[in-house]
């Protein structure tokens, strides 16, 4: 017989996912795959909200510098700064820059169903 988790348990496990993902990261693809390279880019640190009701959301405005041509069209939780390992991804409303710009994440959150 399999067990559910209940929403205790779905919280420790959120909050222990958000000690291991310390970065958000911008991707041109749904799925996360191709991270977003050049210009002034980097990964930005994430400041999380104690996990609630089987999720954790991240607190705080994140502010990216993004290049010229790039498309965002996901986010993705990530281990390091650079490198590691993508935990988490979340697609978002797909925006292409024909100049250098900056993409503001004002809410983003991972969470167990």
């Amino acid at each position: 017989m399999a067990s559910q988790i209940n929403t205790t348990g779905k919280n420790i496990m959120l909050d222990a996912l958000g000690t291991a993902c310390t970065h958000l990261a911008l991707f041109s693809d749904a799925a996360g795959t191709t991270e977003i390279v050049g210009g002034s880019y980097v990964r930005k640190s994430i400041t999380w909200s104690a996990a609630a009701a089987g999720s954790k959301a991240i607190s705080g405005t994140i502010v990216f510098d993004v290049p010229a041509g790039a498309t965002v069209a996901s986010v993705g939780f990530m281990t390091a700064v650079s490198g590691g390992t993508q935990h988490a991804v979340d697609d978002v409303v797909s925006e292409t820059f024909g100049g250098a710009g900056t993409y503001t994440v004002t809410s983003a959150s991972i969470s167990l169903t």
